[in-house]
């Protein structure tokens, strides 16, 4: 077959249309840099492909950490979504994660108008089966059409589509989604190029009619009586919620699915892949938590104008008659008609240890990686990769530094650092006890964090950052204020400062303070009850930041240090870390290693 050479050339071309995908594109192409989003099939963009909500504990916090720097997913969910809930509101605000129940076709819809009325961005349905190499430089990209397609810089986020395979019962079959083709060529030219790969396994449940569930037998979870944004562009959210509910398994179901364990592809042997720890599949649940009676069933709406209901929780690779037995087992789904099986699905992905935090391959240049390609599961944690890579490869076309988030500065800066340092032998998930400072880096404050590094790569406009920096002014005054108010023996900040007192009490005893927006005093009461914690959290962040700053020259040869354990010369040769910070984290590095790797680079110096 004739090969074509595309007339167009681009300065990043984007691999994938999921969640990754999205965000690099888009911010790859606000920056200014002429792009392509290619995909299999233009009409899956940005698809939900397992639940249909997004947000929760430590995902929350990734949402709205990229809408703080310019990215797209909370603007999406803001519209689409149908239930906002906020999460642990009875523990401290370190925790508290907003969620949404979402219309699965309108957030495609929203996010596929926003991609096509971007400028400088383009999309293309191909199907890309290799990459164009050149002196260990990615140059291209070439399809099953033989189309060649030149960029300077390419962003492969590939999902679950790297040698898909699909699993319902004993019956297996190629595919990246259900009724979609995989990708057999790129994980063969990964692997040329000298990445190692891993296999992954991940799952859904079945979808049923909502008409056939008696929602009687379940209990009613309704959304927030005042619902909170995702984006901090949203001002407020004006909709009629829809409910979910909630049910449970019972012995007769874990019978069922006992007794059928040997036709689940996961214990008869048939899948290999490594699956997710903390969203397991029903069969894992029966298997590894055998004296539970009972596990939770969430009954979600897959949007306002459909009857297919998702139900979270049953999770499976089932044949599909033991599936409609299960169903049949549990009150108020037993006369369930199924509208979608479940089943389980391998993946190849590779592993991050071999990426630099900007998400870029250190085996070619101008390759990045992101999304579950990288390890991850969830569609904030790829998102959030695919928003870094978008502006690395710009950064790195441009010859400007690059953009490495620090763990102190962010959720996604945890994520990043996880991956590329520690790896992952099981797909990766992000919740808040991974996050050392979660109590300065909280959801709320994203914007404040975050701003003006979105601002300085053209990602928000110069309206928005206005906006941020006078709430900041605000918070700062009247936190100020409150110190130097007195009221009897105490300040006002002190009075703010119990537990049971809110800033309207506070407004009570001093009528003519500055009124503020409830964002606001949100901020002045968080930073004035925790100041103590928040105030011990910035310092030990100031302490990690000198490590952080003890920079290591690149391509340093710690293969020639003396002295240093083997397996701590291995693993800091393959991570390559950039700081004493960096490779501290490294898992079998210890401080004697560091104190070696610190004396040869005092040497190098001098020399």
């Amino acid at each position: 077959m004739k090969e074509i050479k595309y007339p167009q050339k681009y300065d990043v071309i984007v691999v994938g249309a999921g969640h990754a995908g999205c965000e690099a594109a888009l911010a790859a192409s606000r920056m200014g840099c002429l792009t392509l989003l290619t995909t299999i099939n233009l009409d899956t963009i940005a698809q939900l492909s397992c639940n249909p909500a997004l947000g929760g504990p430590g995902k929350g916090h990734i949402a709205r950490e990229i809408d703080a720097l310019g990215g797209e997913m909370a603007k999406i969910i803001d519209r689409a979504g149908i239930q906002f809930r906020m999460l642990n509101t009875k523990k401290g605000p370190a925790v508290w994660a907003p969620r949404a129940q979402t219309d699965k076709r309108q957030y495609q819809a929203f996010m596929r108008q926003s991609l096509e009325k971007q400028n400088l961005l383009q999309l293309k349905q191909m199907m890309v089966t290799d990459l164009i190499i050149e002196k260990k430089k990615v140059i291209g990209i070439k399809t099953n059409t033989n189309l060649k397609i030149y960029a300077k810089t390419v962003i492969l986020t590939t999902g679950t589509f790297l040698n898909g395979l699909i699993h319902i019962g004993e019956t297996s079959m190629a595919g990246g989604r259900l009724g979609e083709c995989s990708s057999l060529g790129l994980p063969k030219r990964l692997k040329k190029l000298g990445l190692k790969m891993g296999r992954l396994k991940t799952g859904t449940p079945a979808r049923v009619h909502a008409a056939t569930i008696d929602y009687k037998l379940f209990d009613k979870q309704p959304g927030d009586k005042k619902p909170s944004p995702f984006s901090y562009e949203t001002k407020e959210l004006k909709l009629k919620q829809v409910l979910c509910y909630l049910g449970y398994t019972n012995k007769k179901t874990h019978q069922i699915i006992k007794r059928n364990l040997h036709r689940s592809p996961l214990y008869s042997g048939k899948i290999k892949g490594v699956g997710v720890r903390y969203c397991p599949s029903i069969e894992d649940k029966i298997v590894k938590f055998p004296d539970k009676d009972r596990h939770q069933v969430f009954i979600e709406p897959e949007g306002r104008d459909t009857c297919e209901i998702y139900l979270n929780g049953l999770s499976n690779s089932l044949p599909q008659d033991i599936q409609i037995k299960m169903l049949e087992s549990i009150p108020g789904l037993n006369k369930a008609q199924i509208m979608r099986f479940g089943y389980g699905i391998e993946y190849d992905f590779v592993d991050p240890t071999q990426l630099a935090s900007t998400t870029e391959t250190k085996t070619t240049q101008n390759l990045f990686l992101a999304g579950q390609i990288n390890g991850t599961t969830g569609y904030e944690e790829a998102a959030c990769q695919g928003l870094v890579a978008g502006i690395n490869a710009v950064l790195k076309i441009q010859k400007k530094s690059p953009f490495i988030m620090d763990r102190t500065q962010s959720y996604i800066g945890v994520l990043i650092d996880d991956l590329v340092t520690k790896g992952t032998n099981e797909p990766y998930r992000l919740f808040t006890s991974r996050v050392e400072h979660r109590l300065i880096v909280r959801q709320d404050n994203a914007d404040l964090r975050l701003g003006e590094l979105a601002y300085k790569f053209g990602l928000i406009s110069k309206r928005r950052i206005d906006t941020i920096r006078k709430k900041q002014e605000l918070i700062t005054s009247m936190i100020n204020s409150l110190h130097k108010t007195q009221h009897g023996n105490n300040s006002l900040a002190k009075i703010l400062k119990r537990p049971q007192i809110a800033f309207a009490d506070i407004r009570k005893i001093k009528p003519g303070l500055k009124k503020l927006t409830p964002e606001i005093v949100n901020q002045v009461e968080i930073e004035i009850k925790y100041e103590g914690y928040i105030q011990r959290e910035k310092t030990l962040v100031n302490k990690l930041g000198k490590l952080e700053n003890k920079k290591i020259p690149e391509r340093f040869p710690f293969h020639k240090i003396g002295g240093i354990k083997k397996e701590a010369r291995e693993k800091l040769s393959k991570i390559q870390p950039r700081s004493i910070g960096h490779a501290m984290r490294i898992s079998g590095v210890t401080s004697s290693d560091i104190a070696l790797v610190l004396l040869h680079i005092e040497r190098a110096a001098k020399k």
